[in-house]
This record gives C-alpha cells, structure tokens and sequence, in this order.
C-alpha cells in the first residue's frame, strides 16, 4: 500500500516547482537578451541617456546650485572644471585615488569629476589626470558628451583659492580597450607638448561589453595650459 504524502508537503513541492521554473525561464530570457545585445550600441534608457552599469553604485542625484557653491576644497586643489562647448560648468572636483584592482577610482555622483591624487596638481607645472562617468542608469553624465570636443576649444579649472586655469584641446582620441592601458602608462601622464602643462580628461565609450561589463573604448582628452 503506497504512502499518501501530507497536503503540507505536497503545496510546499508545488510552490518550489514554481519558484525553479520561474527563475529559470529568467536566466533563459537574460541569456538570451544579452547575448543578442552584446558588442552593440547600449539602448537608450529613460530621457534618451546612456546608461552606464560599470559602476552599480552610482548616484544620479543632480547636485544643487547650493551645494555646488558651497563645496570647497584645498587652496591648492582643482574645484570645479568647465567645458563650454559641452555644456558642462562648474562640476565639482573630487580627490580620487585608485580601486582594489589598481584602476582609477571614479565620483559616486555622476556629475562629479575625480582628480587622480597621484597625479600632478592643476597650475604647477605637470600633468593633472581627471575621470568622470558618461552615464547612469537613467541619465547622461559630466562626460557623456567629451568625444564631442574639438581641438583648440576650452577646458577652464578653478583652484580652491580662486586661480582660473584655462586649457587648449590638443588631443581628444577614442582608444580600444585592449590598448588603454598601454595609453594611459605611456601619454596620459605626460603633456603632449613638451613643457607644457596639461590635464587629461578619461571617460568610458563605445560599444558595451557584457562578459566584461564595460565599454569597449576609452576617450582619452589632453588639453594644455594656455600661457
């Protein structure tokens, strides 16, 4: 005579046969979607940005014009950076360092810019190195639009004592992935005329890349210090 199973076990079997079928069909579906989707341009999210997920934590939150106003930063370190022909003013400076796997370390907020630390402060002679996100999930960023700078247009640093900075484009180039590292050892670091001050400005582009989730190119833009 066969054992009838309790009614308690047999709706628990029940509802994690649903649950597994479920989340299978999720898997399915997301493999699916992302493997079609994968070396093509990003969709368009909400507002017609580009959404940017190599970093999960950032903040969209646009900075208020008060507490643009109000945030100040070392006499000697850059505290807002400016580039008219994109449409970008006054977005804050934020001293950066690098993350766990040695790349440079990028503002939470996607309208703030991160000044390497290990790299030459603006207005004394070297190279400043600043990086900023083109994208949140929703929203464009600070540099969404940075491929879009002509050579000889403006970069403007501000000091926190008030020094203004400005910069002449020299160098705004798209470098593969697989050659960035190598750029940015090599040219970032340095002034693209010799013995020229100069900042270079980085931030991700082109195709998206899912197993590695990033971008396929990074803008590298170098700019030096109008005499």
């Amino acid at each position: 005579m066969k054992r009838k199973l309790p009614i308690s076990r047999i709706i628990w079997l029940v509802v994690l046969a649903i649950i597994v079928g479920f989340f299978t069909k999720v898997w399915l579906w997301e493999n699916s979607y992302y493997n079609e989707k994968t070396g093509s341009e990003r969709v368009a999210a909400v507002n017609n940005a580009e959404a940017d997920s190599e970093n999960t934590a950032v903040d969209e939150t646009v900075p208020t014009e008060q507490e643009i106003r109000e945030y100040n930063v070392a006499p000697d370190r850059p505290r807002y950076l400016s580039i008219p022909s994109i449409g970008v003013s006054n977005a804050r400076i934020l001293p950066m360092g690098l993350t766990s796997s040695g790349a440079l370390d990028t503002p939470i907020n996607i309208f703030d810019i991160g000044w390497y630390t290990g790299s030459d402060r603006p207005g004394f002679g070297g190279t400043a190195i600043m990086d900023g996100h083109n994208g949140g999930p929703n929203v464009v960023g600070v540099f969404k639009y940075l491929p879009d700078v002509k050579i000889g247009e403006s970069i403007i640093i501000e000091r926190g004592d008030g020094t203004v900075l400005e910069y002449r484009v020299v160098e705004n180039q798209a470098i593969p992935l697989s050659e960035a590292d190598i750029y940015m050892a090599n040219s970032a670091p340095v002034s693209p005329e010799s013995g020229r001050e100069s900042i270079t400005l980085i931030t991700c582009t082109g195709k998206w890349i899912r197993r590695g989730q990033t971008y396929d190119h990074r803008q590298f833009l170098r700019a030096v210090l109008v005499e």
